[in-house]
C-alpha cells in the first residue's frame, strides 16, 4: 500500500489507483493502471499516460463535488 495526493505518481508508480472521497472516508472507485514495468520516462510523456492522469482527476473532481453537497 502506498499512499500519495500525487495523480502523477499515482499512475507512474502504481498498477491499480483507489480514488476516495471524505466525509466520511470511502472508496469512489478503483482504477486498474494496466502497463508493464519498468516503466520509463517515455510512459511519463504518452497518451496512456496522460488518459490516466485525466481520468483520475475527473474522479477526484466528481468526489470533491460529492462532499460539498453532504456538507
Amino acid at each position: 500500500v502506498f499512499v500519495t495526493h500525487s495523480i502523477y505518481e499515482s499512475v507512474f508508480l502504481s498498477t491499480r489507483v483507489i480514488v476516495m472521497a471524505a466525509r466520511p472516508g470511502r472508496i469512489l472507485r478503483e482504477v486498474a493502471i494496466d502497463e508493464p514495468y519498468p516503466r520509463n520516462d517515455q510512459f511519463r510523456v504518452s497518451q496512456k499516460f496522460a488518459m490516466y492522469a485525466r481520468d483520475l482527476q475527473l474522479l477526484l473532481a466528481e468526489a470533491s463535488a460529492a462532499g460539498e453537497t453532504q456538507d
